[in-house]
């Protein structure tokens, strides 16, 4: 069992929680995630890991309410256990392979949508602590959809936040900032957009030309976490990739962001009916 030792409601629909999983904190990278289960027949969900303590032995994940089962996992408390948790899965992020000295100095520009904050702040973390520069670029509908800004403030050098409705920050989409950056003569060595898929989609229109390497997470593709499900996969670079195994970052350029916007609607109406019976109280 995985205990919550901290649970805080982020918005009223994005929780975050810090679980006990030692084995799980000692070998987590940036970019890998986990899976959880609510409960001992409840369904497996991959969650990105947002943080992770080594000396605590907790790692952190931040949930946000859009069916049944993200509706139960946000329905435990501080105290109440998760029946397992399994990881660190996927790939770590490209540059955790590089040597500190090759980081230090570096320039990383983040492009982060909604809930993509959470797995952008590990990222940015462990770049900040071995010198690199960090710019990171947040968007949500309002202001009260931002979660994280104090945290991501505090490791990075430039934290830009756009609101659609204008309600903070930028008025307008994170594309408009980022093409704001580039016409102030601003560099960056490698680019990394997580969000929804659309924004990343625009995201990669708007940086190709740049010649500015970027990667995107394809995280919201995955259920199985184990490449058996086949509900991730995704043709990148005209080949057939998963991306809980191979994943889940990918060089933006070659995804077919198409064809995954295309794959997130396969499960819609049972994911519907699932949480219409959570809601009534018949699951």
């Amino acid at each position: 069992m995985y205990k919550i030792t901290r649970k805080a409601m982020l918005t009223p629909t994005i929780c975050l929680m810090d679980v006990e999983a030692p084995r799980l904190a000692a070998s987590a990278q940036p970019g890998q995630f986990l899976i959880v289960r609510a409960r001992e027949e409840g369904e497996r969900i991959p969650l990105t890991i947002c943080d992770y303590d080594r000396e605590q032995g907790t790692v952190t994940i931040v949930t946000q309410i859009v069916g049944a089962s993200s509706r139960l996992i946000c329905a435990l408390e501080e105290g109440d256990c998760f029946t397992d948790v399994v990881g660190p899965l996927g790939c770590p992020s490209d540059f955790v392979e590089l040597p500190d000295g090759a980081l230090k100095g570096s320039r990383y520009l983040f492009v982060a949508g909604g809930l993509g904050t959470a797995p952008v702040y590990p990222q940015a973390k462990y770049l900040h602590e071995r010198g690199a520069h960090v710019d990171v670029v947040v968007g949500a509908k309002t202001a009260d959809l931002l979660i994280l800004r104090e945290e991501m403030s505090a490791v990075c050098d430039n934290l830009y936040v756009c609101t659609d409705d204008g309600s903070e920050g930028h008025h307008g989409l994170v594309t408009e900032k980022v093409k704001l950056l580039l016409a102030e003569g601003q560099h960056y060595d490698q680019a990394v957009a997580i969000g929804p898929m659309i924004m990343m989609k625009f995201v990669a229109l708007t940086l190709r030309e740049s010649g500015i390497p970027l990667t995107v997470s394809l995280n919201t593709l995955m259920v199985d976490g184990t490449g058996m499900c086949g509900c991730c996969r995704i043709t990148v670079g005209g080949k057939v990739r998963f991306a809980c195994v191979e994943g889940p970052e990918f060089d933006a350029y070659q995804v077919d962001f198409d064809e995954a916007l295309r794959r997130q609607t396969i499960y819609r109406p049972q994911e519907q009916e699932a949480d219409h019976k959570c809601k009534i109280g018949r699951n």
